[in-house]
């Protein structure tokens, strides 16, 4: 189950983190992350207090993330020297939400870390099939979008010129890294989710020159890195998020040392 759900994670981190790495958007992507850990917060507590699926911690996450990039991209759209700002206030808060709500609602402080750190070796069924359908939503997006979101990523300026509709675009590229951290974060946790996202697809950067190589080689780095993290920390008994995040870290790194830039 942990190598099924290290490829689908994969697809997903390779795709979203190649327009991540290439539009530099990884703070906000980190920022959108830790922010929903603040609708999970509330929506633990709220479910303590009335069970119903309303208020399931998905459900939570999904809400707080889209509103995050909202947020994010409204700033960006018609304030961008105070983007940074807005990042840091919005990770911020949605980190000392979650752990507020999270310490007021008893025997849930361990649900919260869960989201933090996550263990893809626990990955269930459920978490399998909503990979699944994100895996096919971006491919879809991807292939509605291309070339727009290549306009987008590449030269803003000059697209906005020839009357790309930039701003939609942008928000649109901002909710599907919304919607891609909900679902990664379940199996992978947060601090491991930013490695996907950003890691793989900066090798890649390195390795390809086109944007769809850059895809499919970043699905294949992360996938690499993955079964490399699940193979050292079997071996050695040490936290597979971690060690997966370390291989990561550790091969960009030695890249950038090996590959001198043109």
């Amino acid at each position: 189950m942990a190598a099924i759900a290290s490829l689908l994670s994969s697809i997903a981190s390779g795709i979203m983190g190649t327009y991540v790495v290439i539009k530099r958007i990884v703070f906000i992507a980190g920022s959108i992350s830790h922010a929903l850990l603040g609708g999970i917060g509330v929506c633990i507590y709220l479910y303590s207090l009335y069970p119903s699926p309303i208020f399931y911690p998905l459900n939570g996450a999904l809400v707080s993330s889209l509103l995050a990039a909202g947020v994010i991209g409204w700033v960006y759209l018609k304030h961008k020297d105070r983007e940074d700002t807005a990042i840091a206030a919005i990770w911020t808060i949605g980190m000392s939400v979650g752990i507020i709500f999270a310490s007021i609602t008893p025997g849930y402080n361990v649900e919260l870390m869960n989201y933090l750190f996550g263990n893809i070796l626990w990955a269930s069924m459920r978490e399998i099939k909503l990979l699944i359908c994100l895996d096919a939503l971006l491919l879809l997006a991807v292939f509605r979008y291309r070339y727009l979101f290549l306009a987008i990523s590449y030269n803003e300026k000059q697209a906005r010129l020839n009357k790309v509709p930039v701003d939609r675009l942008y928000l649109i590229l901002l909710a599907l890294v919304a919607i891609t951290v909900v679902i990664l974060i379940q199996a992978v946790g947060a601090i491991l989710l930013i490695a996907f996202l950003c890691l793989p697809a900066a090798v890649a950067g390195k390795c390809t020159k086109s944007i769809h190589h850059m895809m499919a080689a970043g699905v294949g780095f992360c996938t690499l890195f993955s079964l490399l993290g699940i193979l050292l920390s079997a071996t050695w008994n040490i936290p597979l998020g971690a060690t997966i995040a370390l291989v990561c870290s550790s091969f960009y790194f030695i890249l950038l040392l090996i590959k001198k830039e043109p």
